[in-house]
């Protein structure tokens, strides 16, 4: 995507004065290091494993089988779910793809035979086939067992390599896993054999928060000097005396800057001053050569302090896929380069510029490649240069070891980065693996190359003679090649030039405006100086508002104001969006400012919420636009919509609901939460300032007493738009009755985690869908369902505990928070859910008051919720979580079902057949799908819940029918309805229709009914009948969809009803498959004669007591409702539909129907199936 951040990009050469004197040495060595490599590539590689591994990474089929055989069925714990989706990938009574070819014919016999075998006898099956693959990948991934692992490093010694040992383990989401890893790696670094480790950032140091980079500076080298201490006692130990070495490794972009500053302070230190230590680059970054540059200059520095030298570790980099993933999900550009001859120039300018006499005895570089023509043509630089001591060669462990041999009888001592990981923790390696799968299973890889020798078909080349080409290619560009950031997203300077939006919206293309990125340091200055007491925003300034005659003064100035609003076009409307979107982008700032002082939200939390802001004016202002081209029926909006949002999203709930009333052409009244006032004056103002005039959009401070409900009851109020609690929404309707009102009200949302998920990624999700904005979000994942033995995965258990005691809690204004208080004192609901448990529950993280102001809490955890319980059944609306234990999925499904609620829910389950049926049978509005459940974005996963979470018409915000909702639709010309082919079931139903005797229908008649098909036709195949994505992300699809309802549509006729009508729903009914419970009283069913005799009869008292105990029902009405039904409705959340019966499908059809929004990662790892590589 198009990304305007792109043309901020400051460089797009190298200056000349970086380039080397020497630098024409490259050119005239690379036909030696050709030759030199040359003799390389003669080497046959022999080993067993070497020749499997080429044989997979050119098999159709190898990457696909190879790594679903990692991740499904040697990652699972329980052998059951193992053995399934081992009989799903490779028996040939159940597999869907072919059958791969590398494997052999042993092999594949083994392998076949093992996956029928499995479902029948999984305990036995099981165990020996992750055996098996712990053989075939033992070259790759070696076991951390003393004995195995020692015996590894004598050899490896003895053959003149040294090992660099990279410690895998369990995702590090809590501090408890955190320090386990850290003394892991201070036990290996104590093994007298060991002289050479890695260890990341974030593997020491649980839940970084990358805005506040000085806090998690300092935590990370309190973590890490006891590791660096014990490599200088390693001295004594190692051959050589000197101190053992320790490798500071690069993994994401967004810990770059962390890393580099860590590296530096902490070897600055004078403890550390004489200890050589060594740190990562990703050449594949544009950033790395101003690293590289920085890191020249620190070791230049040091060493004139009488210090040690660094090294510096030069990788290509591999963590593209999910650099990329995360570069699409955030819509910022990607922050490597776009090309591997990119990559391999800007890799050989590090190289050129590095290896030199000026820096020989500051900074040993480590050249890690298997790309034998970069090796070469480094090694033959060095002996040109006279810097060979300041050289290392360094490659993978396992991968093509003949040729690791060859290069390392010319070159001396290789270092091979070897990952080791402990045999009952072996499936965390799938990670590793899967970055080696994939890279070797790309084309343009070195390796891929080596082990291909037939011609290309597009280039008429071998891999290799393409790999020669390319090199040539990159020494010859390695200095035109740009560098530096490729994201130069700066917010303080985005206002200060009030740029307006940056996510590249133009009418007739909505884009999602793209948040915060905190890696970006100019952005990390930002969010700090936003939390300054400079920034705060002072007290609200509106005067409550506390009599009924000020309140009927601004209706009636509204009324005027809608009027004339109400007759501009919607492209006219729309522009008026589009400005306010620019102008609530340059005020980013200021409303995250305020949200921290007034509402205690972290930036974090905040920053989403104004891009939400940002994408509701552009998205309804294209809903405005398309309003002016609907044909065959008239759109009336409202001329007065009163606003009334809540407290927990206080800038994208009320300005999503401001917007939404002004696309439609209704002036708005905006009452704000008391809470939350002075946010609300900020973004009014940015309205005001885009051209919002003042009688179209008033702030009201109106009270909770008798201002506020003669604002919400005003006669003249047309419409309400709610978020709050169902009893606010059931309060309100009880003022009036027949008020028209979309509430988006509560949630009571689960997370289903099966045996077949990722334990880790499930952990991630939950902790982050439950505690951020400390729970108080209706989507808030405050059940966790666990399925048959995922309830007793210690693992999974001991990995949320840790993560929620790990939880940082503090103020919104401290930029080091993760959760932030609540916004309150407790209500009744949360006091209980912190403080009591019912029969059979317990804590495994008990909540805790923090401060005497009642709204600091810490996380609480609680296990053995029941269904049917207190819990079960209660949104609380903060920091507490509750794990239930179902049998199957199905009992899951009927838990996450019988909440009462249908916000969001979530399932973890890699297995796609669980995710299959889960989603036809999952009943809530969002659905998610390997992710959190919280964040929706608009268009993306368009907002809004079934059942109790939901009162009104039912169309999600941000959606595309949420604007079209504000207003009242009425019949156009009937010929002007787009025709649709009508399905065989709908003809045959308007011939029955037809041969109806009573009531009688006129030509008319007839023909109204049959447009209505047609246009009903027409909506089914191209709006409600399919699936659309429209955001159109590979990694991610988010599916919006319509489904029959959950119950039959109550159909009330009443004794003014025409006959038509009723036909004419029974055509939608047939159309959408949402079942009909048609009713009238015994005199009306007798009227309709024939017709009528389908009705259930019931008369109006009895229809009216049956509505007050259908709770959250829809009935639609035909002709006059008495005033009991309103009444009745009021009682059970249920909503009456009582505008006129339409011929247009793509009106009427939505009364028929539930909204739904599935997002569902597509991504493992960064590696999507049929896709990568």
């Amino acid at each position: 995507m198009a990304n305007a951040d792109n043309e901020l990009r400051p460089s797009t050469k190298i200056s000349q004065q970086d380039k080397p004197a020497n630098s024409g040495d490259m050119e005239s060595l690379m036909d030696k290091a050709i030759r030199r490599a040359d003799k390389w590539l003669e080497i046959e590689e022999t080993s067993k494993s070497t020749k499997q591994l080429a044989d997979m990474v050119h098999d159709p089929e190898g990457v696909e089988f190879t790594f679903s055989f990692v991740d499904r069925v040697a990652r699972p714990e329980d052998n059951k779910v193992a053995a399934e989706e081992f009989a799903k990938i490779a028996s040939p009574l159940k597999r869907k793809e072919k059958a791969p070819g590398f494997l052999g014919l042993i092999d594949s016999i083994l392998v076949t035979a093992g996956s029928i075998a499995a479902p029948l006898l999984p305990n036995l099956v099981m165990p020996i086939a992750r055996s098996y693959l712990r053989a075939t990948v033992g070259h790759l991934v070696v076991d951390a067992e003393s004995d195995t692992l020692n015996d590894m490093l004598d050899d490896a010694r003895d053959k003149g390599f040294t090992l660099n040992l990279n410690l895998l383990g369990e995702a590090v989401l809590g501090e408890k896993e955190a320090k386990r890893r850290l003394n892991q790696t201070i036990e290996l670094l104590r093994n007298p054999r060991v002289e050479y480790v890695s260890v990341k950032a974030s593997s020491v140091v649980s839940q970084l928060n990358h805005w506040d980079f000085r806090g998690s500076v300092d935590r990370l080298k309190d973590r890490l000097r006891p590791l660096y201490r014990e490599a200088i006692k390693g001295a004594a130990q190692n051959r050589h005396g000197k101190p053992k070495f320790v490798n500071l490794d690069m993994e994401a972009y967004q810990d770059l800057d962390l890393t580099l500053e860590l590296f530096t302070e902490l070897l600055a230190e004078e403890e550390f001053l004489n200890l050589e230590a060594g740190i990562v680059l990703q050449a594949y970054l544009p950033d790395s050569f101003e690293a590289l540059k920085r890191l020249a200059k620190f070791a230049a520095e040091r060493r004139a302090k009488g210090g040690a030298g660094i090294k510096v570790r030069l990788v290509k980099g591999a963590n593209l896929s999910m650099e990329r993933v995360d570069s699409e999900i955030h819509d910022w550009p990607q922050t490597p380069y776009l090309t591997k001859a990119e990559v391999d120039a800007n890799y050989l300018r590090l190289i050129d510029w590095v290896l030199q006499p000026e820096h020989a005895e500051n900074i040993r570089i480590g050249v890690a490649s298997h790309n034998v023509y970069h090796v070469a043509l480094a090694h033959e630089l060095s002996v040109e240069r006279g810097v060979e001591s300041q050289l290392d060669i360094e490659m993978l462990q396992g991968m093509a070891p003949a040729q690791s041999q060859a290069v390392q009888e010319v070159t001396g001592n290789i270092i091979l980065y070897t990952p080791v990981v402990k045999k009952e923790d072996f499936d965390v390696a799938v990670s590793y693996l899967v970055r080696r799968l994939e890279e070797n299973g790309a084309k343009q890889n070195f390796l891929y190359a080596l082990f291909t020798p037939e011609d290309d078909e597009e280039t008429g080349m071998t891999p290799m003679e393409g790999q020669e080409l390319r090199f040539i290619n990159s020494v010859h560009e390695r200095w035109d090649t740009y560098y530096g950031r490729r994201r130069n997203q700066d917010r303080a300077q985005e206002a200060e030039l009030k740029l307006g939006t940056r996510g590249g919206s133009i009418p007739g293309n909505f884009v999602n405006e793209p948040d915060t990125d905190p890696s970006l340091p100019a952005n990390r200055e930002w969010a700090l100086s936003l939390l300054e007491p400079s920034a705060d925003p002072g007290p609200a300034q509106s005067p409550q508002v506390t009599d009924t005659a000020t309140v009927d003064k601004a209706i009636a100035v509204a009324q005027q104001a809608g009027e004339e609003w109400g007759k501009k076009s919607g492209w006219e409307r729309a522009e008026l969006l589009d400005k306010v979107a620019n102008e609530l982008a340059n005020n980013r700032g200021r409303l995250i400012s305020a949200a921290a002082f007034e509402a205690d939200k972290t930036v974090a939390e905040t920053d989403p919420e104004v891009s939400e802001a940002i994408d509701f004016a552009h998205y309804y202002a294209e809903s405005a636009r398309e309003l002016d081209r609907v044909r065959g029926s008239k759109f009336t909006p409202f001329k007065v919509t009163v606003v009334t949002p809540p407290w927990n999203f206080p800038i994208a709930i009320p300005v999503g609901g401001v917007l939404a009333a002004l696309a439609a052409g209704s002036a708005v009244i905006l009452k704000p939460a008391p809470q939350v006032l002075r946010i609300a004056e900020v973004f009014v103002e940015a309205m005001r300032d885009a051209g919002v005039p003042e009688d179209l959009l008033q702030l009201v401070n109106a009270d909770e007493a008798d201002a506020g409900k003669r604002l919400i009851s005003h006669p003249d109020v047309d419409s309400v738009i709610l978020t709050g609690a169902s009893e606010t929404a059931q309060l309100f309707r009880g003022w009036k009755p027949r008020m028209v009102i979309n509430a988006e009200t509560s949630g009571k949302n689960a997370i289903i985690v099966t045996p077949a998920a990722d334990p880790d990624l499930a952990v991630e999700d939950i902790y982050q869908s439950a505690f951020g904005h400390a729970g108080q979000k209706c989507s808030a994942a405050s059940l966790i369902i666990t399925v048959g033995s995922m309830g007793d995965n210690k693992r999974f258990i001991n990995q949320l505990v840790d993560a929620v005691e790990s939880i940082k809690v503090g103020r919104g204004t401290d930029i080091s928070t993760y959760m932030n208080g609540i916004i309150e004192q407790p209500s009744d609901k949360l006091q209980r859910a912190f403080t009591k448990l019912d029969k059979g529950e317990k804590w495994l993280v008990k909540p805790k008051q923090l401060d005497d102001t009642g709204t600091l809490w810490s996380p609480g955890l609680r296990d053995g919720v029941k269904p049917g319980s207190w819990y079960h059944t209660h949104e609380a609306f903060g920091p507490v979580s509750g794990i239930m234990h179902a049998k199957d999925l199905d009992q899951a499904i009927e838990w996450q079902n019988s909440t009462g609620f249908g916000l969001t829910g979530g399932i973890h389950t890699i297995d796609r057949d669980e995710t299959a049926y889960w989603r036809e049978r999952v009943e809530v509005g969002n659905a998610y799908v390997e992710r959190g459940i919280t964040g929706a974005i608009v268009r993306r996963q368009s907002f809004g819940g079934w059942k109790g979470a939901s009162i009104g018409a039912g169309a999600k915000a941000g959606g595309p029918n949420y604007v079209a909702q504000q207003g009242v639709w009425s019949e156009g010309d009937i010929d002007e309805l787009t025709p649709g082919t009508l399905p065989t079931h709908i003809t045959q139903l308007l011939r029955q229709i037809r041969g109806l005797g009573s009531p009688a229908l006129s030509d008319a008649d007839h023909v109204w009914l049959r447009r209505a098909a047609e246009s009903d036709a027409h909506a089914m195949d191209t709006e409600f009948g399919i699936e659309h994505d429209k955001s159109a992300l590979v990694v991610e699809s988010n599916v919006f969809r319509y489904k029959p309802l959950l119950e039959p549509l109550r159909v009330r006729v009443n004794k003014d009803a025409n006959p038509r009508d009723i036909l004419r729903l029974q055509l939608g009914s047939a159309a959408t498959g949402s079942e009909l419970d048609i009713s009238a009283s015994s005199e009306v069913a007798a009227k309709f004669g024939e017709l009528g005799k389908e009705f259930r009869v019931s008369n109006d008292r009895e229809f009216a007591a049956e509505i007050s105990t259908a709770r959250f029902a829809r009935i639609r009405t035909v002709g006059t409702n008495p005033e009991d039904f309103y009444e009745a409705a009021v009682q059970s959340n249920s909503v009456i539909l009582d505008h006129p019966v339409l011929p247009d499908g793509r009106r009427e059809l939505l009364t028929m129907l539930l909204e739904q929004a599935i997002s569902t990662t597509e991504h493992r790892f960064g590696y999507i199936h049929g896709l990568t590589p």
